[in-house]
């Protein structure tokens, strides 16, 4: 151990903390094998939290043994050999599910604990790791998608992205951090990353340096959502490239040594940016490392991580291919022929997205035509209906501890079902939670959808949900504002097609829903609700 935890004498820490000062989350790593050969009753109870550093959940109900298992797939990127082997997991030991994260990530289910040092062996062969997908952590490093292929990126920052990751992969310096840690790494002009919902985030900026524009990058810091969401603020410094893995180092070591560690619920960053401004983050970073003021900001319009339809790469005569995964499930024999596919045309990567979907890229121009016409792209789509294509959703209740709802499935009919009711000039981004927590990103929608229970007239309690509207990221960045009333998970379907009929009715042509709320205000879209919930019998508004 090569730092000390000054936080250690603290007499006010969190239980979490004082078990984390007993055993590193990372020692449950050696213990796995002994676990695997004894099945999981042989796993003290006390002991279940530990699996997050292994990225590990008990999926509900705990006590079955059955595991969720996320993968760290930086900025998204897998090689065609990575992803036969992750289609190979889900058929071998994950029924079949494999699911895409709003980080970038591949998330399993139903993994059993005899079968984890397998798995952990066929992902350590392909380059692949678990270790920090959860726990008190860094987690998978989101980036552009397109790295590396992006006409609209300043720099190619696959390299930065994997010097970065591999570094706090298993480093015990950094594997005992107040609560979850997240950072982002993009030179996407639009985005990609969203960058203010991060811990970290490094974004695409120029500065002029001796007369000649440099290409870098701007901090923000302090982002996050769950119950108490704040945007993430930018530091006046400027981050040359070679520099990206030293500064995340520096901020790191803030947030390990003095980061809040006495209540759980007060433990992530984004507290700690919030108490201290960043002016005094930037002097507390200034001593681990000399930065330079910051430059100028090249964000544009935000894409909110969307990449459907085919597109010229930076490389001349080729295109990338972006498709759409309904809420972001398919199952191993769709992953395998994706593989197949993307080898066949391309050069066999597949990326994923934070929308939940994915991109085939170096598909020479003359195959993209051909490639289209394969039978998989009847499900997974290249043009997807508005409501569909624009859906995000967490893992909800199927499988998922903390959540109130069901959401994975729920989200994909509903989408369905607006898609069959309404046709639109415009997409309209609607975000399923399944708690507060907010995984699938709830506060970023135009539409969010916040699963909870009611007590309906004849006290029987039933699965709800609450509306929230007009999230943005980038320019006026701000999260979805809550609308009043409760609506019954069996009338959510008819609410939408209700509610969203007055935007169709009242929006101007190509107008976005975002800009539609802007101009008429949160009021009006409270009336509209209002009186559709004075028509419907199963809400308690």
């Amino acid at each position: 151990m090569t730092y000390t935890k000054i936080w250690a004498d603290n007499e006010n820490l969190s239980k979490e903390e004082k078990l984390k000062l007993e055993k590193d989350g990372l020692d449950i790593l050696d213990d796995i094998p002994r676990y695997a050969r004894e099945g999981f009753a042989s796993i003290p109870q006390d002991q279940w939290n530990l699996f997050k550093w292994a990225g590990l959940y008990l999926q509900r109900p705990k006590e079955d043994g059955y595991f969720m298992m996320r993968v760290n797939v930086p900025s998204g990127i897998l090689s065609n050999e990575q992803a036969t082997t992750l289609a190979g997991i889900a058929r071998d030991y994950g029924r079949d599910v494999v699911d895409i994260t709003t980080r970038q990530a591949i998330q399993f289910h139903w993994l059993q604990i005899e079968n984890i040092p397998d798995i952990f062996q066929r992902l350590e062969s392909v380059g692949l790791s678990s270790v920090g997908a959860c726990g008190d952590i860094l987690r998978t490093i989101v980036g552009n998608p397109l790295a590396g292929i992006d006409p609209n990126e300043l720099t190619d920052t696959r390299e930065i992205v994997k010097d970065v990751y591999w570094y706090f992969q298993r480093n015990r310096e950094f594997s005992n951090l107040p609560r979850k840690y997240k950072v982002s790494i993009s030179a996407n002009v639009n985005n990609a990353q969203n960058a203010e919902i991060n811990c970290l985030s490094f974004v695409p900026a120029v500065k002029e340096v001796g007369g000649q524009e440099v290409v870098g990058f701007h901090m923000y810091v302090g982002g996050g959502l769950s119950a108490k969401p704040y945007l993430a603020q930018e530091l006046d410094v400027f981050v040359a490239p070679e520099q990206v893995k030293e500064v995340t180092i520096a901020v790191s070591k803030i947030f390990r040594d003095y980061g809040y560690r006495d209540k759980r619920h007060r433990a992530r960053l984004k507290f700690l940016m919030a108490d201290w401004g960043p002016e005094k983050f930037k002097e507390k970073l200034l001593e681990y490392i000399a930065l330079p003021s910051k430059g100028i900001n090249r964000f544009e319009e935000w894409n909110a991580g969307y990449f459907y339809g085919v597109h010229k790469q930076k490389q001349a005569g080729k295109s990338y291919v972006g498709f759409n995964v309904p809420v972001g499930r398919m199952d191993s024999a769709e992953l395998f022929e994706l593989a197949r596919i993307a080898k066949k045309y391309g050069s066999g990567e597949i990326r994923s997205c934070n929308s939940q979907n994915i991109v085939i890229p170096d598909v020479p121009d003359e195959s993209v035509d051909v490639l289209l016409q394969e039978n998989i792209f009847q499900r997974i789509t290249v043009e997807p209906k508005n409501f569909i294509g624009y859906s995000v959703s967490c893992t909800g209740i199927e499988y998922c501890n903390l959540a109130l709802v069901e959401t994975k499935e729920r989200m994909r009919q509903i989408a369905q079902y607006l898609d069959e009711k309404l046709e639109l000039d415009v997409p309209v981004r609607i975000h399923m939670v399944g708690c507060p927590n907010s995984c699938g990103q709830r506060q970023i929608a135009d539409i969010g959808l916040q699963g909870m229970k009611m007590r309906t007239k004849d006290k029987k309690m039933v699965e709800a949900f609450e509306i929230y509207v007009g999230g943005t990221l980038t320019n006026d960045a701000a999260f979805n504002q809550k609308l009043k009333g409760k609506i019954n998970a069996e009338e959510l379907g008819d609410v939408l097609v209700q509610f969203l009929r007055y935007f169709q009715e009242e929006k101007a042509a190509g107008e976005s829903f975002n800009t539609f709320f802007q101009r008429i205000g949160l009021e009006s879209l409270q009336n509209r609700l209002d009186k559709i919930l004075e028509l419907s019998s199963g809400i308690n508004a």
